[in-house]
């Protein structure tokens, strides 16, 4: 399986954003040029495993978080995520995005099977 940068990029940015970072502040705390931080935020440059571990650790996250795109064996990560999503959601909120998902498993299933 390649890695998928664009994914790696789009997790980056959305941790950095939550985080309150600039990519200017995000370059500083991880040793890294503001236009390199653009490019992998972009997916436009593939990123080394040093330069990967050091964003990381700015954004006080695991490589996995980075990189559950491209890894099968990722799902706690998925799962931690939408821990994070559901937990200051309504009773109602609730309601709506776990009937959502529902909707959308078996719609996914039912795609694979006619496949």
């Amino acid at each position: 399986m390649e890695l998928d940068y664009q994914a790696i990029g789009l997790r980056i940015r959305r941790l950095r954003k939550a985080r309150g970072l600039t990519q200017q502040s995000l370059a500083e705390i991880s040793n890294q040029e503001p236009s390199n931080i653009s490019h992998i935020e972009r997916g436009a440059t593939k990123l080394s495993l040093p330069t990967l571990v050091n964003i990381a650790n700015a954004l006080h996250v695991t490589a996995d978080e980075l990189l559950c795109d491209s890894l099968p064996a990722a799902d706690a990560v998925y799962h931690r995520e939408a821990a994070r999503i559901l937990s200051d959601c309504t009773h109602s909120e609730l309601k709506i995005i776990t009937e959502t998902m529902r909707a959308l498993r078996e719609s996914l299933r039912d795609a694979g099977q006619a496949e």
